[in-house]
C-alpha cells in the first residue's frame, strides 16, 4: 500500500486565473506574473528575477552584501514550506 502524504498547505494561494511563479521543490506560490518587475539581473548562480511582492516566503537577517552593483544591505529568502533558499531582497 502506498503512504499517502499530508497535503502541502501555503498562507497564501494565488488565483487560478493568473500566471505564477512557484517554488521549484514544493511548487509553493510566489508571485504572480504582473508582479514581476525585470529578468534582467544577474546572481551568483545565473539570471535572477526582480519582483515587486511575493507571498509565503521567510526572511533572514540582513547583512552587507557586495554585489556587481556595489555594497548593498540583502537579506536571503526562503520558500517559507520546503525552506528552500530563493534568492535574496535589498
Amino acid at each position: 500500500a502506498r503512504r499517502r502524504l499530508p497535503p502541502r498547505t501555503f498562507r497564501s494561494y494565488l488565483p487560478r486565473s493568473h500566471r505564477t511563479y512557484s517554488c521549484v521543490h514544493c511548487r509553493a506560490h510566489l508571485a504572480r506574473h504582473e508582479e514581476l518587475i525585470s529578468k534582467s539581473f544577474q546572481g551568483s548562480h545565473g539570471r535572477a528575477y526582480l519582483f515587486n511582492s511575493v507571498v509565503n516566503v521567510g526572511c533572514g537577517p540582513a547583512e552587507q552584501r557586495l554585489l556587481l552593483t556595489g555594497l548593498h544591505s540583502v537579506a536571503d529568502i526562503f520558500c517559507q514550506s520546503c525552506k528552500t533558499t530563493l534568492g535574496w531582497k535589498y
